[in-house]
């Protein structure tokens, strides 16, 4: 299925998805907290999707806070939970999409179908009084059969640093993705040097989604995104890659081309920068 507005399933409509379904869930404060919500209440066979442990890398020098993983770690990954370039997914979190947009944008520059969303999340699922499941779920097992993808060694539709020069000289719009008070630098707390890249404007990715986590309809995501032409090149970036595909998801369901992902984001680009 593409991605469209009938990508994202109001909790009775998801109580009815056959697939797999993996939960997103995830506390950038507290790594371990995911995992721990997954396994006090989730939604039946629900399988838990790890930021740091299967949609990221071990943090090095450089390359941001949030590497993405190879390629071929992650097909793996799916693989073993069941998914094949045509398996129907349906991914959530409790974050307003911040974690199961990663896990979309991962998913399809590899070239699986594009999942679908639980509109407002496990607490949307909660407050519906649909049924939850707690405990350890065991992986589905890889089947033979399954359509896989042909695994590139790079990921596709991502930049580095030196590359996100060349898109700005060709015309590319960089868009930054943190809250006002980061971008401007007035507040930062998380990387060592506050500020935003030189060029970018701001669309903080909570613009995606009301106070519930339920997307903006059609017509406040063109809003949103109107200084933007549906052909003009973009580039996302947020503090370390996450909430970034949040707005290249915003993006490309306004009508706009796919974005490339400045996947290291601020926090790679100020690796490079003098630190006081």
């Amino acid at each position: 299925m593409a991605l469209s507005f009938d990508s994202f399933l109001k909790p009775t409509a998801a109580a009815d998805f056959s697939g797999v379904v993996l939960d997103c869930r995830f506390d950038l404060a507290d790594p371990s907290a995911g995992k721990k919500l997954h396994t006090e209440g989730h939604i039946p066979g629900a399988q838990h999707m790890d930021l740091e442990d299967d949609l990221a890398s071990p943090v090095a020098k450089h390359g941001g806070r949030h590497p993405l993983p190879p390629p071929a770690q992650f097909a793996g990954t799916l693989a073993r939970l069941g998914i094949g370039l045509d398996t129907d997914v349906l991914l959530y979190d409790d974050s307003r999409f911040a974690f199961a947009a990663r896990c979309w944008w991962m998913m399809t520059a590899l070239g699986y179908q594009s999942p679908l969303f639980l509109a407002g999340g496990f607490k949307a699922w909660r407050s519906a009084g649909l049924p939850v499941e707690t405990g350890e779920v065991l992986p589905a097992i890889e089947m033979g059969s399954m359509a896989k993808p042909s695994v590139p060694d790079s990921w596709p539709g991502v930049c580095v640093r030196e590359e996100l020069q060349e898109h700005l000289a060709n015309g590319a719009i960089l868009v930054d993705a943190r809250e006002p008070r980061r971008y401007l630098g007035e507040f930062e707390p998380i990387d060592p040097i506050a500020g935003h890249i030189p060029g970018a404007i701001n669309h903080p990715w909570q613009e995606f989604s009301d106070d519930l986590g339920n997307p903006r309809d059609g017509s406040g995501l063109m809003s949103q995104w109107s200084e933007i032409g549906p052909d003009q090149s973009t580039v996302v970036y947020c503090g370390s890659g996450v909430t970034a595909c949040v707005n290249a998801l915003s993006l490309q369901l306004s009508g706009r081309k796919r974005p490339v992902l400045y996947a290291g984001s601020w926090s790679d680009w100020c690796s490079y920068l003098p630190q006081d």
